[in-house]
């Protein structure tokens, strides 16, 4: 069952869901789901020095990758075919017995926009800052200015808590995040 924005509202009002800096409700809240906005820090692909990813290479994703920081009110310019990591400004910890669904904005989409390339899901027990796999499938360049609302998470109830929660499992790659980490796929079990 999704919630809806009266259920929403009492989750974070219980403390069951949390979401800080604490969403505007007037603003970000939709009839089932949140606007959460776009944070300052993106990870761009140094494609020129590399002729392609290794995936299972060690760290080899953080060499082929470099962090920018963008000032409150600046924008970042999304050229077109770009694919970027980038973080919502929002943290939001989701409960063992809730599962968020990460979506873009219609708005944005209809601009070329995609928010995630594969990764919508967010576990129960999720906790940090969800990261944007953000790609420009248009033609011209999109500006993306930091602190607009860039996706929408909505949460799903589960039948019954999780067993292990995310924050719980010993090999959760991207716990806690802050920014838009590189991949981890090298530190999985075979």
């Amino acid at each position: 069952m999704v919630l809806s924005d009266r259920d929403i509202k009492k989750a974070l009002k219980e403390k069951r869901l949390v979401i800080k800096p604490t969403p505007d409700f007037d603003v970000q809240l939709g009839s089932c789901s949140i606007d959460l906005r776009l944070g300052n820090t993106f990870r761009v692909f140094d494609h020129s020095r590399y002729p392609y990813i290794d995936p299972a290479k060690k760290d080899y994703s953080n060499e082929i990758t470099k962090v920018i920081k963008v000032d409150k009110g600046n924008s970042f310019i999304m050229q077109p075919g770009d694919f970027v990591l980038a973080v919502a400004l929002e943290n939001v910890k989701i409960p063992a017995d809730l599962v968020g669904r990460l979506e873009g904005r219609s708005s944005l989409g209809r601009l070329g926009l995609v928010v995630h390339s594969t990764a919508p899901m967010f576990d129960p027990g999720w906790d940090g800052k969800p990261v944007l796999e953000l790609g420009n499938l248009g033609r011209m360049a999109i500006k993306l200015t930091v602190g607009m609302r860039i996706c929408a998470m909505s949460f799903e109830e589960l039948t019954s808590p999780a067993e292990v929660p995310y924050t719980s499992k010993k090999f959760a790659k991207y716990k806690f995040q802050q920014g838009p980490e590189e991949s981890r796929i090298h530190q999985e079990q075979s």
